[in-house]
């Protein structure tokens, strides 16, 4: 069932789009359906620098949908940006869409405080840039998306910044975050990889690999009123939960989904589903760093070949090495599907089917809730094991250094100091009405639920750098949420009170939905680390579905440096849990 959802701001947006569509110039043309996908253009680092100008423009395309993008000095959209731990970054963002009236009337949104974040009165205009699950400072000029505002027709907005040097090497990435505008524009395609280089060094075994950078974005039906067709050849899934218990297979496998999908921007759209192409050699081993870029949408990937499923070799999650900080031995989780939900990262092993065989890579029915939307089993690529495809242009160092052990304890090994609960929550505006608006909220235990306030300087949760603290996120609803939490990665430590034993990090995670009746909410425990230095400052935490984020559901936390703080969030604290072995 999907709702309206849409605030004030994101119907004033698509209010305006007769004047936008008059923008000029517009996004690139993107590939024609079927096409081969091609690789998103490289900008590398040289001699520890990355200077980038990137232009940001919106249009409307043939069919009215709309366009929002990245655009690089060469032409081409969403490149990738790549650099090494300690790399410095200049970013020069050029806002290139018309100027628009601001919102300032508009109950709820902001007119930018003065300073050098400042970009004026908002608009359905303005942008800025987030970089997902980079460990920068929350503050001007480098990962600021509370005040940062850049507005078209004025001088290009400089973000400056070094990857740490002990950044996990891996799949990260950039879209914009403008509160009640972020879903329209990274579902308009704003969204680019950044990869921190030097994976084969925390794993020896990827020494040598072609590398490939596949970004599933999501994008409004092409075809909304057209009736579904088969998709799938194998039997219906049975109905399952993942390791995680995250998502409830339905089963079914087809329907209508609520968005269509793209890879590196080759639409595969409802119904008919007309498949990218991937190519690489029969045989040839291969790293695919895959970006679930979409606002809404989630993706469950397999890889199959004659009809058998294919084990996927993963690597890394969320931009992080499995075996980060030497948690576990194990180098490549090896699984038959893969879950990545919207703005997660997998990174994952192939190897190319032989020559003629029938292989593809699709994703399969995600149950998202009876109040969720619908994603059923689609193709997204034929994979083609082609003895002539062309060589890749990037390939993972074939001698690399070993990557040096962090320089503090591993997270899981760490006593959290305090525990607290989050939970998930909607409110329909008028129960009565069918089509109401949705409200959305994330809210500390204990405190009434409220609207995220983009004008609030006051935070919802104050923390100590240097601390270790449990969350435990509830849902409430009939929904996935999916949580993300700004500037650090945590682990996930048991799902429904159950104790999971994953040695690893991320900064993304589902919460599985309420049945409606049982006395107990699903919820995750996640150890939240906060002793980098670099995460001292004010960002946000939210669920990363878009159309939830900017309904309300997002929260302000502050870290403040290594010294006491009142915490006016009620942080319960019971005694410190013994380290996990």
């Amino acid at each position: 069932m999907v709702r309206w959802r849409f605030g004030a701001c994101l119907l004033a947006a698509w209010a305006l789009l007769p004047y936008r569509a008059a923008a000029q110039p517009a996004c690139p043309e993107r590939p024609s359906a079927g096409s081969v996908v091609a690789e998103p253009e490289d900008l590398r680092s040289v001699n520890g620098v990355l200077r980038v100008n990137l232009r940001f423009r919106s249009g409307v395309d043939g069919d009215r949908r709309m366009h929002y993008c990245y655009v690089s000095p060469n032409g081409g959209e969403a490149p990738t940006l790549r650099l090494k731990p300690g790399d410095l970054l200049v970013l020069a963002v050029k806002n290139e869409q018309p100027v628009v009236p601001p919102m300032n009337a508009i109950p709820g949104h902001p007119r930018a405080a003065s300073g050098a974040c400042s970009g004026g009165a908002m608009s359905a205009a303005s942008t800025n840039v987030h970089f997902h699950g980079v460990t920068v400072r929350p503050v001007c000029h480098q990962d600021d998306v509370i005040n940062t505002l850049i507005q078209p027709g004025e001088d290009a907005f400089v973000y400056r910044f070094r990857i740490p040097a002990n950044e996990p090497p891996g799949l990260y990435w950039y879209h914009p975050h403008v509160h009640g505008m972020t879903r329209a524009q990274v579902l308009g395609g704003a969204s680019g990889a950044l990869v921190v280089e030097g994976t084969e060094r925390a794993n020896p075994r990827l020494a040598g690999l072609a590398e490939r950078v596949f970004i599933i974005r999501d994008q409004e039906l092409l075809n909304p009123d057209a009736a579904p067709v088969q998709t799938d050849s194998m039997p219906p899934p049975m109905v399952m939960r993942d390791a995680e218990g995250d998502v409830l297979n339905s089963g079914t496998g087809g329907g209508k989904p609520a968005k269509d999908l793209s890879i590196n921007f080759v639409s595969v759209a409802y119904p008919n589903y007309a498949p990218a192409v991937i190519k690489l050699r029969p045989g040839e081993r291969q790293l695919w760093r895959i970006l679930n870029a979409s606002a809404i949408t989630y993706l469950d990937l397999q890889l199959l070949i004659e009809d058998q499923l294919q084990a996927l070799g993963v690597v890394a999650l969320d931009g992080v090495p499995i075996n980060e900080s030497g948690a576990t031995d194990e180098h490549t989780l090896w699984q038959s599907h893969a879950l990545v939900p919207p703005a997660g990262r997998i990174e994952i092993v192939v190897k190319g089917p032989p020559e003629g065989a029938k292989a593809s890579l699709v994703t399969r029915t995600v149950d998202t809730g009876p109040a969720g939307e619908n994603d059923p089993t689609r193709p997204l690529a034929t994979v083609i094991g082609d003895p002539a495809a062309p060589a890749v242009h990037t390939r993972l160092d074939p001698s690399p250094q070993p990557l040096a052990r962090a320089g503090w304890p591993w997270l899981g090994n760490v006593p959290p100091v305090r525990t607290r609960t989050l939970y998930f929550s909607e409110r329909a505006r008028d129960p009565a009405a069918a089509n109401s608006p949705t409200d959305f909220f994330i809210t500390v235990d204990g405190r009434q639920p409220k609207l995220f306030d983009p004008n609030s300087k006051t935070p919802d949760i104050v923390v100590r750098q240097g601390d270790v603290e449990d969350w435990i996120i509830e849902n409430r609803t009939q929904e996935l949420h999916d949580f993300h939490v700004h500037q650090l990665h945590f682990m996930l430590v048991d799902w429904n009170g159950i104790p999971l034993e994953e040695p690893y990090l991320r900064d993304t995670v589902n919460v599985a939905y309420w049945d409606g009746k049982s006395a107990q909410y699903p919820s995750v425990r996640l150890r939240m680390d906060f002793r980098n230095p670099n995460v001292v400052g004010t960002f946000l935490y939210h669920c990363h579905l878009l159309e939830h984020e900017d309904g309300g559901m997002m929260g302000l936390i502050r870290v403040e440096p290594r010294r006491a703080v009142h915490d006016p969030a009620g942080a319960r604290q019971p005694p410190p849990s013994p380290p996990r072995p």
